[in-house]
């Protein structure tokens, strides 16, 4: 029964506008189709199922046992958001929260609950607690779930290392899940945040136009240490394929490509850097620099005097400023 409605039936307005009968079976199998198949005891008790019926499904292995009090309508291997409904209901009223919220959530399932409540601990799933959690929860999502922009400060605030933080902000934004303004918002109603002056920092350099972690780094590490010119970031290109420079300096003629691992490790994306390369040289008579984390978080400062250099044969006037962490003269 539960099965054949599923294939017809997508939400409680069907029952609300008459398409089927309030029966417990079919009350029952529209909650299974919105929660993914899974359901908990509760629920099933206030849909009109009995603990007879509950028993009877199980004994039948219609449904099997994912946490106490929690079922699922199969039993074969649980789907992620079969896990994560699992963990929710478990831990109710509870939310997906931290990872769990991403497009790319990994296995562990993370969810909040409020601050004072205790939970049983369950493989594969780990508690977060926050005061007044509800307050920042999307109820109406399947799962439930923290708001994006929470999450990802609460991310960026357990990352162990500052770059880590830098990369978490940057690719939310990046990816648009989620925008600086949001961030800046949602960080301003904190009373406690971890480098709070940096992730500051750092959302006003993404509302610039910083779009990566190795964008920042250049920004931080080669760019401002050594007050070479500001360029415009993200800009169209002007010839052949459609796209945009990560560092355009015009008046220099000059063009600055950052390789980040993640869109460059691939021999499509390598050939389609290197006939951008060609455009910029060929169609815009623009010097084309690529570079990437070596130059950039290994070798800033020597980096910087080369890009420099470069800007400088094309007429920038400079100068180029030596930062606490260049090599005397007489090293280089």
């Amino acid at each position: 029964m539960d099965k054949l409605l599923y294939t017809f039936f997508s939400s409680r307005d069907d029952l609300r506008m008459g398409a089927l009968p309030h029966s417990v079976d079919s009350q029952v199998a529209v909650l299974l189709y919105e929660q993914n198949g899974v359901i908990s005891r509760r629920q099933a008790l206030d849909c009109g199922c009995s603990e007879a019926d509950i028993r009877r499904r199980l004994r039948r292995r219609e449904w099997a046992t994912v946490h106490p009090g929690v079922y699922v309508d199969h039993t074969g291997p649980l789907t992620w958001r079969q896990r994560a409904w699992a963990a929710v209901l478990d831990a109710y009223p509870a939310a997906l929260c931290d990872r769990s919220v991403l497009p790319d959530p990994g296995e562990t399932i993370h969810v909040v609950i409020e601050s004072d409540r205790k939970v049983t601990k369950h493989p594969g799933v780990r508690v977060h607690r926050r005061v007044a959690f509800d307050r920042h929860v999307v109820w109406n999502m399947s799962p439930p779930r923290l708001r994006v922009h929470e999450a990802v400060l609460d991310i960026a605030a357990s990352a162990r290392t500052e770059m880590e933080a830098i990369a978490i902000l940057a690719d939310a934004v990046n990816s648009r899940i989620t925008a600086a303004p949001q961030l800046r918002t949602a960080l301003s109603e904190r009373a406690r945040m971890p480098r709070r002056a940096l992730v500051q920092a750092v959302l006003t350099d993404i509302e610039n136009g910083t779009c990566s972690i190795l964008e920042y780094r250049y920004l931080t590490h080669v760019e401002r240490r050594h007050a070479l010119p500001t360029p415009i970031r993200q800009a169209p290109t002007a010839f052949g394929r459609k796209g945009f420079r990560d560092l355009d300096y015009p008046e220099w003629q000059t063009v600055v490509e950052l390789d980040g691992w993640r869109f460059h490790d691939d021999a499509a994306a390598r050939d389609r850097d290197l006939e951008r390369d060609l455009d910029a040289a060929i169609g815009e008579q623009r010097l084309s620099l690529r570079l990437s984390f070596g130059q950039v978080v290994g070798r800033p400062c020597s980096t910087a005097r080369k890009i420099a250099t470069a800007l400088a044969a094309n007429g920038w006037p400079g100068p180029f400023v030596r930062c606490p962490n260049c090599p005397p003269e007489s090293a280089r």
